[in-house]
C-alpha cells in the first residue's frame, strides 16, 4: 500500500536505512537526517514523500522535491527511491514512482532524477523517463508540460 507521509517517526524506515547502508548507500539515512533537522520535510508547494507498506511494515520510500539544481520552481526532482531487496521486482518501486509522477502533474513541467543503478534506471525508463544525455545534475528526465490529456489537442487547435 502506497501512502503519502505527513510524519516520519525516526524508527519508521529503520530496515530501509540498515539495508541501504549495508549496500554502501547513504541517501536513505540522509532522508531521515534531513527530515529530523527540518532541512527537507517534503512540504514545499508540490512536494511529497511516499512510503510503501506491506503488512504494516515500510518496504519502500520515494519523494518529490522542487529540484534544487534547477533555477526553475516548475522542475521537480524524484528523490530517495529505495525498496527493500526482498520486495524488489514486485512493482513496489513502480507504484512509488507512479505516485510521485501523479502528484507532480499540474505543478511541475518536468521531473528529473539521478541514478547510478541500472535496475532503477530501467524502472524509470519503463515509466516514461528518458536518459538526459549526460547532464551533470541528472541522468533521467520526464517532460510533464508536453503531455496532453485526451481531447486537449482539439481544444488547443479550436
Amino acid at each position: 500500500m502506497i501512502e503519502r507521509l505527513q510524519d516520519l517517526p525516526s524508527d519508521a524506515l529503520g530496515a530501509l536505512v540498515a539495508e541501504s547502508e549495508e549496500a554502501d548507500l547513504r541517501f536513505v539515512r540522509r532522508l531521515l537526517d534531513e527530515w529530523a533537522s527540518g532541512a527537507n520535510r517534503f512540504d514545499r508547494p508540490g512536494e511529497a514523500l511516499f512510503g510503501a507498506r506491506v503488512g504494516g511494515r515500510f518496504v519502500g520510500v520515494c519523494g518529490l522535491n522542487v529540484d534544487p539544481y534547477a533555477a526553475d520552481a516548475r522542475v521537480g526532482r524524484v528523490r530517495h527511491l529505495y525498496v527493500l531487496l526482498e520486495f524488489r521486482r514486485r512493482g513496489v518501486g513502480r507504484h512509488l514512482v507512479t505516485a510521485v509522477i501523479e502528484t507532480a502533474r499540474g505543478r511541475f513541467d518536468r521531473l528529473r532524477l539521478r541514478t547510478e543503478n541500472a535496475g532503477a534506471a530501467r524502472v524509470y525508463e519503463a515509466l516514461g523517463f528518458r536518459p538526459s544525455g549526460g547532464a551533470a545534475d541528472s541522468t533521467h528526465v520526464m517532460e510533464l508540460a508536453s503531455e496532453q490529456a485526451p481531447g486537449s489537442r482539439a481544444m488547443l487547435e479550436a
